[in-house]
């Protein structure tokens, strides 16, 4: 709302605040608003410069603002409805915290004079966003919005990235504020350490067996290949954690192997190393606790030592590194990759890995929730054309369908691909529709093999015996039988089923050279 004061005109505090975002180069806002949010939703009617994209669902808006920084590398905006509303978005606000996604959330609230009375939707918003941002505040008045908003942008692109909560009563938004807020400068990422470079050196000439476990900026296409020097010239081993925010991969490119998410496969990879050098990664550690299982990963006596943490210049000490120890090009040891061939015949984890990875586009964004179908794929794939890797390092799932929304809106002459497990879909489908609505190029892979397949797997993992019916019947997904399908079409977004690699070649060929998004249902 505008009004006129001295013949002069003045702005509320929630146009203040898109005016901020705006010019603090935060120019995107996934949105799900409410009745305490209309006049940040008529400010971001009446200010050019912002995008605004609706989802469906809270932990779609979340999940997307996620996928915007991991390919954009800056911060955009949510605006959710209240605490239910940030509630619903929690999940994949998690998933964003464990990879350093910087994220500003507008979260509206009553009135200030309204929240004594206990409407039906006041709750607890602060303690609700807490566990999941490390800056939260609740603007006190209307003049302070603009400010609080800035701060938050600060936080949202500093080093290392946060979340950032902005919580912004009604009345803030519609009385009478001050003007833009300059955005504070954003701290540099810091470099690194000298020292700790020097001491990886240190190890690494010292002849033991070393790992190289790497994640963050350090994946990244110069990255990597500086630590394809490194290895050519010592010998080291170079991995990297589960899932990272994202990696660069394909072909010309150096290609690592992750640490294995079943135990006894981990340590069996991790066994005989002496030292593990930590860059932008964490000490391996088991996804979950086992009866009579370890939960450290690395072998008894191996010695850990931290070269770079989330926020570090992990390139620059790379290039350090690299210089200390004398390595150049010239000692890149070359790579065997796995041969690429059309397949044809049944479906299963190998024909599939095979089929997508021919399918890769040059540049293309690769979103990977395709937990158990996918285990096998990340070999293959590094033989595909070059192209980035986006994982979940936070473990809730109906992340990767929101995740290459977000990514689609950052990079939008990028093909993406999101593999993605029946179940895991179910949660955040309606990301399609956000696909549909703006022409995004996303093409959802749905791998339905009925059943919550890591949990059948994590049943006998745990060492809970023989599942019964009862049992079984909450890890199957398959009474009735979910026709992926038919909900893309009913969300907007073209599709096909198919139960043979040969229908699944051609489908994948279909759906990359077409415009818009596409869904591949595979029939397990």
């Amino acid at each position: 709302m505008r009004t006129i004061a001295n013949g002069g005109e003045t702005m509320n505090g929630a146009e203040s605040l898109v005016r901020t975002l705006v010019a603090g180069g935060v120019d995107v806002c996934f949105t799900n608003p409410g009745t305490s949010e209309m006049h940040f939703v008529a400010a971001l009617d009446r200010v050019e410069g912002m995008r605004c994209v609706l989802g469906l669902f809270e932990g779609v808006v979340t999940g997307a603002a996620d996928g915007y920084f991991r390919m954009k590398g800056t911060p955009a905006s949510t605006l959710l409805h209240l605490g239910p509303g940030l509630a619903n978005g929690l999940a994949n606000l998690h998933n964003a915290k464990k990879a350093n996604s910087g994220i500003v959330n507008i979260v509206g609230q009553h009135a200030t004079y309204h929240i004594e009375y206990n409407a039906p939707l006041t709750s607890d918003i602060e303690g609700l966003a807490r566990p999941m941002s490390s800056w939260v505040r609740t603007s006190p008045d209307a003049k302070s919005v603009a400010r609080d908003g800035a701060a938050a942008i600060a936080a949202a692109s500093g080093a290392p990235p946060q979340i950032a909560t902005l919580i912004l009563p009604a009345d803030t938004a519609w009385n009478e504020a001050d003007g833009v807020a300059e955005v504070p400068l954003e701290s540099q990422r810091q470099s690194y350490s000298p020292q700790a470079v020097e001491k990886a050196a240190k190890v690494l000439r010292g002849g033991e067996q070393t790992l190289l476990l790497m994640t963050g900026s350090a994946v990244t296409e110069k990255g990597l290949a500086l630590a394809a020097q490194i290895a050519g010239k010592t010998g080291c081993r170079v991995m990297g954690p589960l899932a990272s925010p994202r990696m660069a991969r394909g072909r010309g490119r150096f290609s690592i192997d992750r640490v294995p998410y079943v135990i006894e496969a981990a340590q069996a990879a991790l066994k005989g190393f002496r030292h593990i050098v930590l860059v932008e990664a964490n000490d391996p550690v088991a996804f979950f606790a086992y009866p009579n299982k370890p939960s450290l990963l690395k072998p008894e006596g191996c010695e850990v030592h931290r070269m770079t943490s989330s926020g570090e210049n992990s390139v620059a000490a790379l290039e350090a590194l690299a210089s200390a120890l004398g390595a150049k090009p010239a000692d890149v040891k070359p790579q065997t990759q796995v041969e690429l061939v059309k397949p044809t015949g049944a479906l299963n984890h190998a024909s599939i890995a095979q089929a997508i990875a021919m399918a890769i586009p040059d540049n293309a964004i690769v979103v990977d929730e395709s937990v158990t179908t996918g285990r096998a794929f990340f070999p293959v794939m590094a033989a595909g054309a070059p192209h980035d890797w986006i994982q979940n390092l936070g473990g809730s799932i109906g992340y990767s369908t929101p995740v290459a929304t977000g990514a689609a809106i950052a990079c939008p002459d990028r093909k993406v691909i999101c593999m993605v497990g029946d179940g895991s879909a179910m949660y955040t489908l309606q990301s399609l529709w956000t696909q549909a609505r703006e022409g995004l190029n996303v093409v959802t892979i749905v791998f339905a093999n009925r059943i919550y397949q890591i949990l059948r797997g994590e049943f006998d993992g745990v060492g809970a015996g023989e599942p019964g019916q009862r049992a079984l019947d909450m890890l199957k997904i398959d009474r009735p039988t979910i026709d992926f399908v038919a909900l893309g079409k009913g969300m907007g977004v073209p599709g096909r089923a198919v139960d043979n690699v040969d229908d699944f070649v051609k489908a994948l060929a279909e759906a990359v050279a077409e415009p818009g998004p596409r869904l591949i249902e595979v029939q397990m």
